[in-house]
């Protein structure tokens, strides 16, 4: 809290040198790393992530004007302004601002709001970008609140579950295993009954359902794989009841903290790792290496995270290893030749959990 309030401190005092005024109030929220649990909630599974310390804040001063101004403290982002009852979002550039405007204008439209007040905001944040950890996700999170505290509301939660839907309403595997009512390896069990390891044509999966190309490509597919000629059904279906039950199992563990636990969690997660590289092939032979490293140097679990394809990886890390774990992997991983110049201190951090999103009221 010492370093926050610090940071605070320092942010009123870039406010009032950019806006020439002091911000009412501040906005933080953290940055996330999801310890287990990949490519499933879209499935409609859990999944199990930690807030980080690493944060997004924002100091605020709501203004008499309909104008939206936004700043930045890294001068890499530019300054932004516009009307805050007409925003307008450029889809093909991802322009650091747009991620503000996506949570002021869900807020907007949520509610249906018109004739919205302005505001001066000065962004600071210190989630590594593009790593993985959701620094966009906590920007957005972030304008979203500040529209709220502006607006002096309280945020919702709405709950929705699908009943008996048709198999052509079913878009989510979870509700396939909802509708059969039974536990998650019982669906594994289903999994390798029902699909063969092989990949699946378009034509087999038509014949499976009783449909033709046509309707495949325009009531199943989406517009980014109609043309995909393999289906791996069958490794992507055990990836995701697995993981599914692997984030059952970890919260679990949490809850009853064996004298193992630390063991048991880290065995989850090189689990995990193993079925994302496997079955959801969505690891790369640089992640496979970080997380070889990472259990090299002391990490009980290692695993892809952010979704794979590249990104960053989380370990779980005994706190008496952790000082020789960062020397060493920083050692055996960045000092090659290769990667030298892409390492920044930002790349290799430690962190407990961290808390949630906050507003700061000025005194």
């Amino acid at each position: 809290m010492p370093v926050l309030f610090d940071r605070l401190l320092k942010l009123k005092e870039m406010f009032n040198s950019k806006f020439g005024s002091t911000p009412k109030f501040y906005v933080r929220a953290p940055g996330r790393v999801n310890i287990i649990g990949e490519h499933i909630d879209y499935c409609g599974y859990s999944v199990l992530p930690m807030a980080v310390e690493q944060d997004m804040l924002i100091a605020v001063e709501p203004v008499k004007t309909q104008t939206l101004q936004l700043a930045n403290t890294n001068p890499l982002y530019p300054d932004f302004s516009t009307s805050a009852n007409n925003i307008q979002i450029d889809k093909t550039k991802p322009l650091w601002h747009n991620y503000f405007l996506c949570g002021f204008k869900g807020i907007q439209e949520h509610f249906g709001l018109s004739n919205l007040t302005g505001m001066n905001c000065l962004v600071d944040g210190n989630i590594p970008p593009s790593s993985g950890l959701s620094s966009s996700s906590a920007l957005v999170c972030c304008a979203g609140l500040v529209t709220l505290t502006v607006l002096g509301m309280n945020l919702s939660k709405l709950l929705a579950k699908y009943k008996g839907l048709q198999w052509d309403k079913i878009l989510r595997l979870e509700e396939v295993q909802a509708k059969l009512d039974i536990s998650l390896e019982e669906m594994l069990g289903i999994v390798e009954e029902t699909l063969h390891p092989e990949p699946y044509s378009p034509e087999e999966v038509c014949r499976g359902l009783g449909i033709s190309l046509q309707e495949l490509r325009t009531q199943i597919l989406s517009p980014n794989t109609q043309d995909v000629l393999i289906f791996k059904l069958y490794q992507r279906a055990k990836h995701v009841y697995s993981e599914a039950a692997r984030v059952l199992q970890f919260k679990k563990i949490c809850e009853e903290a064996p004298e193992n636990m630390v063991q048991l969690l880290g065995e989850l997660m090189n689990q995990s790792h193993v079925s994302c590289r496997d079955m959801y092939e969505c690891s790369c032979p640089e992640l496979d290496q970080l997380v070889d490293v990472c259990r090299k140097f002391g990490a009980q679990g290692s695993r892809l995270t952010g979704a794979g394809w590249g990104g960053c990886t989380v370990s779980i890390v005994p706190a008496d290893k952790l000082s020789s774990f960062l020397a060493n992997v920083h050692e055996a991983y960045y000092q090659r030749s290769d990667r030298k110049l892409t390492f920044e201190k930002q790349n290799l951090f430690a962190t407990k959990p961290g808390g949630g999103a906050l507003v700061f009221l000025e005194a």
